[in-house]
Formats: C-alpha cells, structure tokens, sequence
C-alpha cells in the first residue's frame, strides 16, 4: 500500500465510529478543487510504512472502531484488499472512499464484505463530470454502475459532492437528482477556498443560501439532503 498519511483519530470520516484515517497516494482523476493534491501522483513518496501504520492500529484498537481509507484514489491500489484484510483482523471496522471510477474493485469488496461502509463523491452533474474531475474523456457508465451498486443497498452508502462556485451551477443538481433517485443520504459539502488546491483562482465557495437552494433541488430524489462545511 502506498500510504502517504495517517489522521490518528477522527470522529467525522466514518460516521457514527471513533476511528483512523489512512490516506493513499495516486488519483485518476484531477479535481480543481482536490485539497490533497500532494496525493495525485502515483510517484508520491510513501511517508508511512505498511508495518507501522497496522503497528499504530494494533496499539489502538481498543480505543478505535475503525478505519477510513481515502485518498488520493484507494481502489487503484493493487494490495488494497490484502490490506483492508489485515486491518479488519484487528477488529476494525473499514470505510472506503472512492470517486467510484473502478466500479469492479468497489464491487468486488462489497461483495466479499471486506468493507462496512463507502462515501462515493459524485463530482458533478453528467454534463459537467468531465469538468469537475479535471479529465477528458471519462467513461461516466462506471460511475453509474457505481452508483447503481450502491442503490441497491449491498451496503451502508452516503453519496456527497463538493460544492463549487466556478464549477457547478443549478444544472447539475437538477442533473443530479435523476442519477441518484432513491438513495439514502447525500451531502453538499461547501468547497473551503485554499491555496493549497490543484486550481484555487477558478474555485470558490457558495453562499448558505444557494447550498440550501441546491440541496432543496436534490430533496425530492433523496431520503435525506444535508448541507456541510458552512460556518
């Protein structure tokens, strides 16, 4: 596993569970707005050692639920499952976030219940995905089957986009709603402007009033909208 960073704790990454969370480096994709773009490239330096990072896991176990992978782009690492398997042999619940681009890996570890829980980020409406992930050329049926997936409730989901003003507009909400009718929990989390991201002069944040607008435009299509990141 190419892991590039380790938050010890986290009460927010995976809901409802006091757990870590494990960073890995490599994306497919380049987001404007990805706030760990030091994790994109696949030559990312590796700052932790597998054997560490299960060593930190093993000493806490008794104080954390579980773990968080997220990236970077985790399905896109070849040890991925070996390593959730090592994780879960310490009684460690694991959640996967994923821009559900690798339809066949997400699958694969639902379906052998590797996993517990997964945050897909749906990063724009059809029209725009290409846009807001930063790459021509996109297959958006692997998207969709990841999506479709998730629908079907093999497994605990929340769908979540990254709201950005530059970037998105009322379209692909409405673009949205249709792509995800049925499911059970979707967040707009308001983009937080940074110098830090891929393209900080084409990013910016939204009002509370236009995410609520948003979020309003989603509401018919979803069980529950919830608005997060605003102050």
């Amino acid at each position: 596993m190419k892991i590039c960073g380790l938050q010890k704790t986290t009460l927010l990454d995976f809901p409802g569970k006091v757990a870590a969370t494990i960073f890995t480096g490599g994306c497919n994709f380049r987001c404007p707005f990805c706030h760990n773009s030091q994790l994109l490239e696949h030559k990312a330096d590796i700052a932790l050692p597998e054997d560490k990072v299960l060593a930190f896991l093993k000493k806490r176990r008794n104080i954390l639920e579980g773990v968080c992978i997220t990236g970077g782009e985790p399905t896109l690492q070849p040890d991925l499952e070996e390593f959730i398997c090592k994780v879960r042999s310490l009684g460690l619940a694991v959640k996967l976030d994923t821009n559900g681009y690798r339809p066949e890996i997400l699958k694969m570890l639902c379906q052998k219940g590797r996993i517990d829980a997964v945050a897909l980020d749906i990063k724009a409406g059809p029209s725009h995905y290409e846009r807001a992930a930063g790459c021509a050329g996109l297959n958006l049926e692997q998207i969709e089957q990841s999506i479709r997936f998730l629908l079907n409730g093999a497994i605990p989901y929340e769908f979540r986009t990254t709201v950005v003003a530059g970037l998105h507009d009322i379209t692909d909400f409405q673009e949205i709603g249709p792509w995800i009718r049925g499911c059970k929990q979707y967040f707009l989390q308001c983009y937080k402007e940074s110098g830090q991201v891929l393209d900080p002069d084409s990013c910016h944040s939204f009002t509370r009033k236009e995410m609520e607008w948003f979020a309003q435009i989603i509401a018919p299509f979803a069980e529950q909208v919830t608005v997060r990141g605003m102050d």
